[in-house]
């Protein structure tokens, strides 16, 4: 069979690849001049260096994405620390310490005040039992109650809420945030090692999709736009939600979306333990070091679209020289706004997902914003490339839930 896949960022690239393992030619659109949508490095002139366009954390219960970068041979091309461990820092009174979970799934680590948040207790983790029972209609905030008023709320479930999210959480949908979290820290430290790109997202991430495609006879069509959909034609349709509307009219999908901010400072820093913090207390979630860059990302970052660029990049290095201890000169820096960068993962907005399959028998939808159950996340994206796949080749059968991973 024939395939287009209409696309190519991680959403098309994994239906790809899947679609090709089994046999399929396939012939990849993208409207763009490059591969990797969201998750691709390109060279900045003004640093004088490669940057990512993002900054994402992958963990080891990703096994949708663990299985696609062994598929295109390009797992060993993660880093991160050998222990399960989540350093955080707050920037308003310097407290810093170290989320600590044990290899095994039976959480033993909670009964170390030394391994779990500082100021928490046994008690405090029921929180997670709360997610658990959370309804469709539920907010992330709602169904932890008073426990947003608690250390672990503030120090650990929002800062996380807010990454994973890309959405505040007391407009964030539970149901999502509950998926990832039964998927990763539920089951244990295993599951819940932190790692991300070495090189960066196009060197782990695309690229070696790309060569590994090629090598076995799809077609790239880079900087082609596709405007309307050939009948009869076998589809993947893997394209952000208000372009899928203008080529299939009438599918519902999402329509408010969150903006992620990224900002890359030109600086030498020591990693630490871990190679990255969350950050508590300022404007970002979370830093990363590697290269001779800190990059630093804010999520949720509607909030902050009215503030000058070059204000918020004084801010957040005024942010990381006091809680770091760095020189409080500004370096060289680049400030990225991805203004759609997701959907708001709200309740009302995760009721708009639409389903892999379409009324078109010939096309299937792929894409972070489809309805996976997870949020729109890498794992998200690969996982709705691999559903649309199946999807397509079995339109007849009941192709297993883009929410249920395969162990590799």
């Amino acid at each position: 069979m024939s395939v287009h896949v209409i696309g190519a960022g991680l959403s098309g690239l994994a239906a790809a690849c899947q679609l090709t393992e089994l046999g399929h030619h396939v012939v990849v659109f993208e409207s763009a001049n490059f591969a990797g949508g969201r998750a691709r490095s390109y060279f900045d002139k003004h640093l004088d260096c490669r940057i990512d366009n993002g900054n994402h954390l992958i963990l080891s219960g990703n096994i949708s994405t663990l299985s696609y970068l062994h598929r295109i041979g390009a797992r060993r091309s993660l880093i991160g620390p050998n222990e399960p461990i989540f350093p955080f820092c707050n920037i308003e009174n310097g407290e810093n310490w170290t989320l600590r979970l044990n290899q095994g799934s039976f959480p033993w680590w909670v009964f170390f005040r030394s391994r779990r948040v500082p100021g928490t207790g046994l008690m405090h983790y029921k929180a997670l039992l709360k997610l658990r029972s959370a309804g469709k209609a539920e907010n992330i905030a709602s169904a932890l109650g008073g426990t947003v008023n608690g250390p672990l709320y503030h120090k650990l479930l929002k800062p996380l809420a807010i990454a994973a999210l890309n959405t505040m959480p007391e407009k964030a949908a539970a149901q999502p945030l509950k998926t990832v979290l039964s998927e990763t820290l539920e089951r244990g430290g295993y599951a819940s090692l932190p790692r991300w790109a070495r090189l960066g997202l196009s060197e782990t991430f695309i690229d070696p999709a790309l060569e590994w495609l090629r090598a076995r006879g799809a077609e790239i069509r880079l900087g082609e736009r596709v405007t309307e959909l050939t009948p009869g034609q076998a589809t993947v349709l893997a394209v952000p939600p208000w372009v899928a509307a203008e080529l299939l009219p009438g599918l519902t999908v999402p329509t408010e979306f969150e903006s992620i901010c990224n900002l890359h400072f030109k600086y030498s820093m020591d990693p630490g333990e871990a190679g990255f913090w969350g950050l508590i207390g300022g404007l970002a979630e979370w830093v990363f070091v590697r290269n001779g860059i800190v990059s630093v990302t804010i999520s949720a970052a509607n909030r902050y679209l009215e503030i000058d660029t070059d204000v918020i990049a004084q801010r957040v290095w005024a942010e990381l020289a006091k809680a770091f201890s760095l020189s409080p000169e500004l370096p060289l820096y680049r400030v990225l706004w991805e203004k759609r960068a997701t959907m708001v993962t709200s309740p009302a907005q995760i009721t708009r997902r639409p389903g892999t399959r379409t009324t078109n028998p010939n096309v299937v939808l792929a894409g972070d914003w489809t309805d996976t159950g997870l949020p729109a996340t890498i794992e998200g994206a690969i996982r709705s490339g691999n559903a649309a796949a199946m999807a397509l080749i079995r339109p007849t059968d009941d192709t297993p839930e883009p929410n249920q991973p395969r162990r590799v």
